[in-house]
């Protein structure tokens, strides 16, 4: 396993679902930017951009999880970020900070469901420390 891998404490599924995020400190009348993401547990989301983010920066994220009817938002920090082999895009690696309980629980379930589903796969994985 990686490093970033052994941090964390939540299951974490491969998915791609649409992700739409914009920086908090733009405002509310900001235009988000879409992505799809990479993997999504209970604790954060994966996905790629075509921007660099700061560690330092925080998200607004709306993630459009499957037969919802609305997107699930939450406030992540980037927990790491790295440049994508072709050099032209980044992988950014996120942790909710505010989520409401009901959403962190529509993601748990989303990625249970996911996991039952396809508990053979090597993209689901349980990890055990902290995220």
């Amino acid at each position: 396993m990686n490093d970033i891998s052994e941090r964390r404490k939540f299951k974490r599924i491969k998915t791609h679902v649409p992700v739409k995020y914009r920086k908090l400190r733009e405002g509310a009348g900001s235009v988000g930017v879409g992505s799809l993401s990479r993997d999504l547990s209970q604790g954060g989301v994966h996905f790629r951009t075509g921007e660099f983010i700061s560690m330092a920066c925080r998200l607004i994220l709306e993630v459009d999880i499957p037969m919802l009817t609305r997107p699930v938002k939450a406030i992540s920090k980037v927990a790491w970020i790295r440049k994508t082999d072709s050099g032209n895009d980044y992988e950014i690696g996120n942790q909710f900070l505010e989520i409401s309980k009901k959403d962190r629980e529509l993601i748990s379930e989303y990625v249970e469901s996911l996991g039952m589903y396809n508990s053979h796969d090597t993209g689901v994985t349980t990890e055990t420390a902290q995220s």
